[in-house]
């Protein structure tokens, strides 16, 4: 980047700081277009991109105090906020949809009336077999719809310790299904 654009950018970074809702049109109108393309490669649908495009402005409008130039370029910073917020919004609709899906049409009905789901027959008698540091990841990840990062915070273990744990649980439950399918056939 040239010292010009630089400078112009940094002066209005100033103005927002300032709170000038001029230089906020200014800054939507200059990239606007990036920052929604880079949601809707995330989000892959234009209403839900156009969403996350606007919570993406609010959060730069709110927290541009938080901004350094020391940490990084401008544009890297709205980046990853938008980034964020798309992950962010795409999780929200994943949620909710595994919920809503689960509810009814991927259960079986069972004669004593219990609902079980398909994917997890067995799969639940199969990980009390695992060592008690691998059940406890197993269950908050695949039962409970944690991610690896939510585990690590909530159980305060380092994240590498977390992917290896559940690698190697995910290994074991492999070897057992193979016994049980092998037993089947």
């Amino acid at each position: 980047m040239d010292a010009k654009t630089q400078i112009q950018i940094d002066n209005l970074v100033t103005k927002l700081k300032a709170r000038d809702e001029k230089a906020m049109s200014e800054l939507y109108d200059r990239y606007s277009d990036t920052l929604y393309g880079l949601a809707s490669k995330i989000v892959r649908s234009d209403d839900i991109a156009q969403d996350v495009l606007q919570d993406s402005f609010v959060k730069i409008w709110k927290n541009v105090e938080n901004y350094s130039s020391e940490k990084g370029s401008f544009f890297t910073w709205m980046l990853n906020i938008t980034r964020n917020t798309a992950i962010d919004s795409l999780r929200k609709s994943k949620k909710y949809v595994a919920s809503s899906i689960q509810d009814v049409e991927n259960s079986v009905h069972m004669d004593g009336g219990e609902q079980i789901n398909p994917s997890t027959i067995g799969l639940k008698d199969l990980v009390t077999n695992l060592q008690e540091d691998q059940r406890i990841l197993v269950e908050y990840i695949y039962f409970k719809g944690y991610t690896q990062q939510e585990v690590s915070d909530e159980l305060d273990i380092p994240l590498g310790t977390v992917k290896t744990r559940v690698r190697t649980a995910v290994r074991e439950l492999q070897k057992w299904f193979v016994s049980i399918l092998i037993f089947w056939i």
